[in-house]
């Protein structure tokens, strides 16, 4: 990353040696006439995090920003314009049937050991961040008897259980009314399956259901280990079983969860290596910052986890195809590297039965914030995979098998990748942010990373770490990604707690529905 920077003049940053724009980085933009230290004039006003030629870029040449082609010119763009979304032509997507598979694959980097955190083992192996009642249901006609329930429990209940964090409901609007032995149901089923084997949950998950649904419960908590020696009474209620109203159902309800809380309460911390660590990567909001100083961060933080034996997942199916090329090359093996491209495969498919592709993913505010196009954007996204080998890829709704660097495929909305992301068994979230979101999960602490100070300073009481430093000098992006490393085990301590955690802001569960609704 080459930065021109001086503290009373137009500054700017360029990525990449082959780069003919650079970003400007200045809070209220560059002025028409205004003139960067390296003798570069703007010909118009252009506002922060949006790009300015450095060269003159003739009609139908390639614009390049990470040493790669955003878009193609359809008219000449002289040097020090402001570079819009309608002066760019989208290149086509990377084909899929010729692409280098384990060509390169990154050497294994120096082992990072003597790092921990203070976790609660489960009985499966796995490590919870948090002490959380999980409480699911088969239909979304049950969610308002339960969050009744929920409710009263945490006023009258919870705080008899000092060691138990919370108990949250996991609603959700699947169950009723659905094509439930389609092929694609097979992927909110396996969803609201594994969720309830979330690490953070330690093993007492409950089930509530309404009797009619297609769901059923036994497809949510089959007997494994969960459930082994229990019967379902003790983990499964039927409403349209109970014979005493509403005030029954509660009473039963409740007592329910007072049994699970009595059994997370006796769960204590205990020093586990930072190999049990499952984070989940995210980005949203996202701006052209996003992949100057943030998300690069955030991959200099996974290659650290990676080092350590941790497991760290990065998502957005529509954010990575652009770059799908420089992935499957970094794939630890060919089979890995085709598994990629068969979910790229299939996500092309899905957005072209809906008659979609993949530019209908930038936003209105990525735009405002200087990203012109899904190709733009998917750059400074996957630079959130930092440059570790690609141990392996999680389909939507499955459970994460192994450790290091893994691609889990989801799609890039918010909600929909962290649900599949809690379902895969992360048990922390980092997500980043350019414009700003008060988005949070009930199930793992969320640490929001801003991309410039000044959504940081706006936002002081969401935003945990701030990664515009990095443009004004006064971190390095090395540095950073250790903070975060740091940061992720005081985080997953208890040592420390996040803003979405302090302000209980938690979004709803959204499953990832591609089969028919009938």
């Amino acid at each position: 990353m080459q930065l021109i920077q001086h503290q009373d003049s137009p500054r700017h940053v360029r990525l990449h040696p082959d780069d003919n724009v650079a970003i400007v980085i200045n809070e209220q933009g560059v002025a028409e006439g205004g003139q960067f230290p390296d003798g570069l004039v703007t010909r118009e006003a252009i506002p922060q995090s949006h790009k300015v030629t450095l060269v003159d870029i003739p009609a139908g040449a390639a614009v390049l920003r990470y040493g790669t082609v955003i878009g193609h010119a359809l008219r000449d763009i002289p040097r020090g314009s402001w570079v819009r979304e309608e002066m760019l032509d989208i290149p086509a997507a990377p084909g899929l049937d010729h692409l280098p598979m384990a060509t390169a694959v990154p050497p294994a980097m120096a082992p990072l050991s003597g790092y921990t955190f203070e976790g609660f083992r489960n009985p499966d192996g796995s490590v919870g961040t948090r002490n959380i009642l999980g409480v699911t249901t088969t239909v979304q006609c049950v969610t308002g008897v339960l969050d009744h329930c929920v409710e009263r429990v945490r006023k009258e209940i919870l705080p008899k259980y000092p060691n138990v964090d919370d108990v949250v409901a996991l609603t959700h609007s699947y169950g009723c009314g659905v094509a439930i032995n389609a092929p694609d149901a097979v992927i909110p089923i396996r969803t609201l399956h594994n969720i309830a084997r979330n690490p953070n949950l330690g093993g007492q998950a409950l089930v509530i259901g309404l009797g009619c649904e297609k769901l059923q419960a036994e497809q949510l908590m089959p007997g494994d280990a969960l459930t082994a020696g229990q019967d379902e009474e003790a983990w499964f209620f039927r409403l349209q079983d109970s014979a005493t109203g509403f005030s029954g159902m509660v009473e039963q309800i409740m007592g329910m969860i007072e049994d699970r809380l009595k059994v997370l309460d006796q769960r204590r911390r205990e020093t586990c290596p930072a190999s049990e660590l499952v984070l989940g990567m995210q980005c949203g909001g996202s701006d052209a910052f996003s992949g100057v100083t943030a998300n690069p961060a955030l991959g200099v933080a996974a290659d650290l986890l990676v080092r350590a034996g941790a497991t760290v997942m990065f998502s957005e199916n529509t954010e990575v195809r652009d770059g799908i090329h420089l992935l499957t090359p970094r794939a630890a093996t060919p089979e890995v590297a085709q598994a990629l491209v068969r979910e790229m495969d299939w996500y092309d498919q899905y957005l072209a039965r809906g008659m979609a592709d993949r530019s209908a993913n930038t936003t209105p505010g990525n735009k405002k914030g200087g990203l012109n196009n899904i190709v733009e954007k998917a750059m400074g996204s996957i630079a959130k995979s930092g440059n570790s080998a690609i141990a392996g890829v999680v389909a939507p709704g499955e459970r994460v098998r192994g450790k290091g660097l893994q691609y889990c495929a989801t799609p890039a909305s918010d909600f929909i990748c962290g649900t599949l992301q809690l379902a895969a068994g992360m048990n922390l979230h980092v997500f980043t942010t350019g414009r700003g979101t008060p988005y949070g999960l009930a199930m793992v602490p969320v640490i929001k990373v801003s991309t410039r100070t000044q959504l940081a300073e706006r936002w002081p009481d969401l935003i945990d770490v701030d990664a515009g430093r990095i443009t004004t000098g006064r971190v390095t992006l090395d540095e950073l990604g250790w903070e975060l490393f740091r940061y992720y085990l005081d985080v997953a301590s208890g040592k420390e707690h996040t803003w979405a955690e302090k302000h209980r802001l938690h979004n709803d569960l959204t499953l990832f529905n591609p089969a028919p609704v009938t």
